[in-house]
């Protein structure tokens, strides 16, 4: 009896405690903390699952730090007309809503689900409290942007400088990093805000790519078949 206790607390479901725990501590931004440290982190952020479609509108991204473990979002504005310009869209173990702690708010930014997501929320209080007695969190956080402002800085130099065929090219490759050769869960609709354009145009470029055995797609998936062929057209 003793040896099948044993074996049902080893293979027994984490409770929500101790996954948050193993979430927060896997988060790049608190890596390397102290189990203290974690604790307090643990104390006061909050773990929530949301559904595929939620938009946080712009007035909810003021005092919060939202921290992605599981699932996709995008981050996207609206122009007048209500055309849909795609910023970024971030995956597991992301952070978003942090441009309030550098003073620039997201107040024209709408951020939504696009998979069912595991989210924990932290209030900006909190933060600036947890960074005030570990600095090292700031310095993640500082690298965190920076690697997020020249991601947006390469997609704004595509949007400036190069065609269309180029950027979605360029785009199948960033995605076949983050996939593998199988890219799934992007419609025809996703790939046009993202890149610029109408979903007609992808549509007909990727026939195109299909035409040259540069991709293979079927319903929601691309498969690539000549990343050597896409770089360059990426480059053109």
């Amino acid at each position: 009896m003793t040896y099948v206790r044993r074996n049902v607390r080893q293979f027994a479901v984490p409770s929500n405690v101790d996954r948050k725990n193993l979430y927060l501590s896997e988060m790049e931004l608190f890596q390397g903390l102290s189990s203290r440290d974690l604790e307090e982190v643990m104390r006061v952020t909050t773990m929530t699952n949301v559904p595929k479609g939620r938009i946080f509108w712009p007035s909810e991204m003021g005092e919060v730090l939202f921290l992605l473990k599981q699932g996709r979002v995008q981050i996207y504005r609206l122009s007048p007309e209500g055309k849909k310009l795609i910023l970024t869209t971030l995956g597991p173990g992301s952070i978003f809503g942090e441009m309030t702690l550098t003073g620039q708010h997201m107040y024209d930014a709408f951020v939504e689900t696009v998979e069912d997501s595991l989210i924990c929320i932290i209030s900006r209080s909190d933060l600036e409290r947890l960074i005030t007695e570990n600095p090292q969190i700031a310095l993640r956080l500082l690298d965190i942007l920076g690697r997020r402002l020249y991601e947006m800085e390469k997609r704004l130099e595509e949007l400036a400088f190069k065609k269309i065929p180029a950027r979605l090219a360029a785009l199948l490759l960033r995605l076949r990093e983050e996939q593998g050769d199988i890219i799934e869960g992007y419609t025809h609709q996703d790939l046009a805000e993202i890149v610029g354009t109408y979903r007609e145009t992808v549509t007909q470029i990727l026939n195109d790519m299909k035409a040259q055995r540069l991709i293979e797609t079927k319903r929601k998936s691309i498969r690539i078949l000549n990343p050597e062929r896409l770089k360059e057209l990426a480059e053109a």
